[in-house]
């Protein structure tokens, strides 16, 4: 006869809602660290779309997703010719807010380009651009459709094919242009205001002002070394490719990430005292019956092992049902979920570690109860 099982069915609806709030519990702790992973996923989707080894920058700048970078757009040209370079290319980011439908599209565009680095990757639907001008491929996640026309601007864009899970660190969906398109853009001024510059006597500005060059250098030759022939020009900064994925997992979501830990952190708090608490509660439930159980000489063990297997039934029941919730909805969440095995598994044990502390509270009730109580009116 299992103890603990009998206690449980004794009171299976009070144990059964405790297993519920559990479970919505460890629920959103998990959902908290999948989408801290989905953060990590998202903000390295673009610096590893390309696949290449080198970002070069604006002098004492940590790349285009930190903060600010503008180089002339012949620095291609010159890093192409570096020793080691088998190909470069020029792109420009911004973020970007129109209207479409009567819905408002807020919309992280990338200017690259044709034939060079910097372009899409595999097209979900769709074909590649193939004008210099007006043409756009969108994200499956902007609604839109091929064929259809979006406003940028002074002008309207055809999209011409669509890809899938190309976001932005900041979970914007990504658009592609070319890279005269983007330039004029981010960087024309309209004419009013080029008009005005002109009247105060300035200079006409170039366009041809990117936000990056990107470079694949060859396997023989170590991007380091490149990036190092870079940095000695002055006016440029290099940054490889492991460096600008450790900018954007470490310091552009640094602050998401310390919130998301300190929210996991507070979530297993209140899951241990819950725990606690409902544990003592049904221990204390349960005191005379515990007092004849020892005035009949049950060791202290087996009344032990009552609290700890009700606890551990109910972390594993309410881990089980919080996992089972989030894994079923994590696709209706507006930035993306992503649940690794590892991690499931590492809370599953702290879940038990969990479930064995919160249950020393009953325990330690249980070990004062007299015998003799058993025989009280």
């Amino acid at each position: 006869m299992n103890l603990a099982v009998r206690d449980i069915r004794h009171n299976l609806g009070r144990f059964l809602l405790t297993c519920l709030g559990l479970a919505l519990l460890l629920g959103v702790v998990l959902s908290m660290i999948g989408i801290y992973r989905g953060l990590v996923f998202e903000a390295l989707t673009l610096v590893r779309a390309p696949a290449i080894d080198l970002w070069v920058v604006e002098a004492d700048t940590r790349g285009p997703f930190a903060e600010a970078s503008r180089i002339p757009g012949d620095t291609r040209e010159a890093v192409a010719r570096i020793s080691g370079v088998l190909e470069a290319g020029s792109i420009t980011y911004q973020s970007i807010e129109t209207m479409h439908a009567d819905r408002k599209l807020r919309l992280y565009l990338i200017g690259y380009e044709l034939g060079r680095l910097g372009g899409p990757g595999n097209l979900a639907e769709g074909r590649p651009i193939a004008r210099s001008r007006f043409e756009i491929i969108a994200d499956r996640s902007t609604g839109l459709r091929v064929g259809e026309r979006l406003r940028l601007g002074r002008d309207a864009f055809e999209v011409v094919g669509l890809t899938a899970g190309q976001v932005s660190s900041g979970g914007d969906p990504v658009v592609f242009v070319t890279l005269r398109d983007s330039q004029k853009l981010q960087f024309d001024l309209a004419p009013p205001a080029a008009r005005k510059e002109l009247a105060r006597g300035a200079a006409a500005l170039s366009s041809d002002i990117v936000n990056t060059v990107v470079a694949r250098v060859s396997p023989n030759v170590s991007p380091a070394t490149v990036a190092e022939a870079v940095r000695r020009w002055k006016h440029l900064s290099a940054l490889t490719q492991d460096e600008q994925e450790t900018i954007l997992s470490r310091s552009v979501i640094e602050r998401a990430r310390r919130q998301i830990g300190l929210f996991t952190s507070l979530l297993l708090t209140v899951s241990t005292v819950i725990i606690a608490l409902i544990i003592y509660t049904l221990t204390i439930d349960k005191m005379r019956e515990i007092a004849t159980l020892k005035l009949i000489g049950a060791p202290d063990r087996t009344i032990i092992g009552l609290i700890v297997q009700q606890a551990l039934a109910m972390g594993v029941i309410g881990f089980a049902f919080g996992t089972t919730l989030i894994v079923s909805i994590k696709d209706y969440f507006p930035r993306r979920v992503l649940l690794q095995p590892e991690d499931a598994l590492a809370l599953g044990i702290v879940v038990l570690i969990v479930c064995v502390l919160a249950s020393g509270l009953g325990v330690r009730a249980a070990l004062k109860v007299d015998p003799a109580a058993a025989l009280g009116g």
